[in-house]
């Protein structure tokens, strides 16, 4: 399993900014090995669904706090 930085984009949503380019920039600089985790209110099933078509690997799981953290990784 890859190495994984988490990256929590709540605080970005709650000042109503959009945090795609930084989702973005972050997977775009991924080294092998290594991966994100997305930390999300929701379920960002779209941004799921984009890195997937672009090879992406996913997991994903619902935290105690309610928040959803799903990982990104190319193997």
């Amino acid at each position: 399993m890859p190495n994984f930085k988490s990256f929590d984009v709540r605080p970005h949503l709650a000042r109503d900014e959009e945090p795609l380019a930084l989702i973005r920039a972050r997977v775009d600089a991924l080294k092998p090995g290594h991966g994100v985790t997305v930390i999300a209110p929701f379920l960002p099933a779209p941004l799921i669904e984009l890195l997937k078509s672009e090879g992406f690997q996913s997991t994903m799981e619902r935290r105690h706090d309610g928040a959803w953290a799903v990982n990104f990784w190319r193997e």
